[in-house]
């Protein structure tokens, strides 16, 4: 909203929430995030906004590296910045979408103005007093570039403890691709196809990282899903498989896999 520098944060979450394909009015923006008393947004609120709109959001950790990796591939980047000095703050949101190097200058949009070139020495000067804050908001299924592995499964869980696991479905199963050595990233999208009813492509995500993790997680959640289709024989080697782990190191595994396995007994009494 050009002319209002406190309303930034709502106009910035609206060219994050357009551009990842999720349109938003402005006036329900400003009611979820700005603070009449602060005359602005706090940060975690305009992260906690877009999770509830079903939306991922992301901090962006590294800097100038993980800037330039987010709009090399694509994503505009909200950024937080000092416009006065460091006593007497005048904190203000704005969208990096461009970086030229030539130029010596970033392109940057907010609720002031559009499309402005600011000099690189300007932006770092007024980024630097925030320590660098930014945030992204990826399209449905896409990962942010520069992320590392502890803060896309942080950013996940919060939009499952935020929106449920619906929307984080959508996130969950490009984590696993992008991270195949962890143990979350599976479980997360695993109960994620199957939440999203495709309990086939659940149990191939499932067997293949059990195949190659080898964790009484993976091996239960395998088991539980086979014993739900009716196939007693695979459930009974998943499970036997999670037992033998839990059993010989990790004993806390071992209530939850003696569950499934009164399950798989239980079934075939019946």
């Amino acid at each position: 909203m050009p002319g209002d520098d406190g309303l930034c944060g709502p106009a910035v979450l609206a060219m994050l929430l357009a551009h990842a394909g999720a349109l938003a009015p402005l006036a329900e923006l400003v009611g979820a995030v700005y603070l009449p008393g602060r005359a602005g947004s706090l940060q975690a609120e305009m992260l906690a906004a877009l999770r509830r709109r079903q939306q991922l959001a992301v901090p962006v950790d590294g800097g100038w590296p993980a800037l330039r990796d987010e709009l090399a591939a694509g994503l505009p980047v909200a950024a937080l910045v000092n416009l006065a000095l460091p006593l007497w703050p005048r904190w203000h949101y704005l969208v990096v979408t461009a970086i030229d190097p030539s130029r010596g200058a970033v392109r940057v949009h907010s609720g002031q103005v559009a499309n402005a070139w600011w000099s690189t020495a300007t932006f770092e000067s007024v980024w630097a007093r925030s320590g660098r804050w930014a945030f992204v908001a990826p399209r449905t299924g896409v990962l942010p570039a520069s992320v590392d592995e502890a803060a896309g499964l942080r950013a996940l869980l919060a939009l499952d403890h935020s929106a449920g696991s619906g929307p984080a479905a959508l996130w969950w199963p490009a984590a696993a691709r992008r991270w195949p050595a962890s143990l979350t990233a599976h479980v997360g999208a695993a109960q994620a196809l199957e939440a999203t009813g495709d309990t086939t492509a659940a149990i191939a995500l499932l067997r293949d990282a059990a195949r190659r993790l080898d964790r009484a997680v993976l091996w239960n959640n395998l088991g539980v899903l086979l014993l739900a289709r009716g196939d007693l024989a695979g459930a009974e080697q998943a499970l036997a498989r999670a037992l033998a782990i839990a059993e010989a190191t990790e004993p806390d595994w071992l209530l939850a896999v003696r569950g499934s396995i009164a399950d798989l007994a239980a079934r075939r009494s019946r």
